[in-house]
């Protein structure tokens, strides 16, 4: 199809949708097989190429234009737009470059509005950057000109349709069983669990998966920057979503705001999608404050720098002592479980640490490593071979006791 005829077809078909404030998709196509046959473009092209034409030029006004596909591509779990210049997806851990790209910067810039109009957010030159979520579930983050040099960058984190399961994490190898039995009671007894990991390890995935543990006769409130935990069989569960300022730069509603505002609703959990910044106070004082069973995530290279970035977190939201600092993480905290991708793309539990109380006479927080992933070689494909070891004893049992699980 030549690019000016599919350019022509689309914007007669943007008119004729302007005049209606709601149209089903049925309509469209109406329409759509409507100017084909105007064109006289039927008597040209096959049947095959008709029917994609139908598709795209659908695709291009209600759905996500030709990323439409990679979206609905159960093995593509990124989609990186970098301008006009290319599209590059994730599939099973590895990138490589898409063969379709975007005809033009106006076409790009077109469904740069469609996704953020369609979650009430806002993206211009003067606000430059946003996130924000398809319709699906998959997070969008999006930067324009003149922070991007190279135009409109998209970029797509896409999760599955169905959430993983901890019995699918454990047939891929990314955790034990025994690990996972281990974890099954600490979220039934009301510990407080902290998921680490880098950009890519599988934070979220494991979150929605260890959340299928929780008794579902409790009231579960998550708070997320966007939208994207996907959890199961809880009733009683209340989620929540911050808000971006507006373009006056005002009506934000911050993790923080979320935080307070979810203490007077009555929570047995609070799940908080990610700490990035001075919430983690707030996170700590809530878990400080009797919300057994928290379980929340963040970015880091390692458990000691997760610990470490809690503390520059809370520092940034409140000023106080380092070391009053590590009281509220060492109480407040009971598990860390840190992911990682290894070398040969997979993702794996790495480490499940015990936060076990604060040194007083060295200023340090005291951890106990609990389970840790043990690589054992190399099959002939490539594959790391090894796995997740138990190295030690829950020091803390308490919980476990008062749940009827005993040691």
């Amino acid at each position: 199809m030549n690019t000016s005829k599919f350019a022509l077809l689309r914007e007669k078909l943007m008119e004729e949708l302007e005049e209606y404030r709601e149209i089903q998709d049925e309509e469209i196509y109406r329409k759509i097989d409507r100017l084909i046959l105007e064109t006289g473009l039927e008597v040209y092209i096959r049947l095959s190429e008709r029917n994609e034409l139908r598709k795209e030029l659908f695709n291009s006004v209600r759905r996500l234009d030709i990323l439409q596909e990679l979206v609905e591509d159960d093995s593509v779990t990124e989609i990186m737009v970098n301008g006009t210049e290319g599209i590059f997806i994730e599939r099973k851990g590895r990138i490589s470059k898409w063969g379709k790209s975007f005809s033009s910067r106006e076409k790009l810039e077109d469904l740069v509005q469609q996704i953020v109009s369609r979650c009430n957010r806002v993206v211009n030159e003067a606000a430059p950057i946003v996130d924000a979520r398809l319709e699906n579930g998959a997070r969008v983050n999006i930067v324009l000109p003149p922070i991007a040099l190279n135009g409109p960058v998209i970029t797509i984190r896409r999760f599955p349709d169905r959430p993983v399961k901890m019995e699918q994490l454990v047939r891929w190898k990314a955790v034990s069983k025994e690990a996972v039995d281990f974890l099954e009671k600490l979220v039934c007894s009301g510990y407080n669990i902290f998921i680490s990991g880098g950009t890519g390890a599988g934070k979220t995935t494991f979150l929605n998966a260890l959340s299928d543990f929780i008794p579902r006769d409790e009231r579960v409130i998550t708070i997320e920057d966007s939208a994207e935990l996907q959890l199961q069989g809880v009733k009683n569960l209340v989620r929540m979503e911050a808000r971006n300022a507006n373009a006056q730069g005002e009506l934000a509603v911050t993790i923080r705001d979320l935080i307070k505002t979810s203490l007077r609703m009555r929570p047995d959990r609070i799940l908080i999608g990610e700490v990035r910044g001075s919430e983690a106070i707030d996170l700590l004082q809530a878990l400080n404050t009797g919300h057994d069973g928290s379980i929340s995530t963040g970015h880091a290279n390692s458990p000691a720098d997760m610990l470490s970035r809690l503390e520059t977190m809370v520092l940034m939201g409140m000023e106080i002592p380092l070391g009053a600092v590590r009281r509220q993480i060492a109480s407040g905290i009971d598990i860390l479980v840190h992911l990682g991708r290894l070398r040969d793309k997979s993702r794996k539990v790495l480490e499940i640490l015990e936060i076990t109380g604060y040194d007083a006479s060295s200023g340090e927080i005291r951890t106990k490593r609990l389970f840790q992933f043990q690589e054992q070689g190399v099959d002939d494909w490539g594959n790391i071979q090894g796995s997740l070891v138990k190295t030690g004893e829950l020091a803390d049992t308490g919980k476990l006791s008062r749940a009827g699980y005993g040691r």
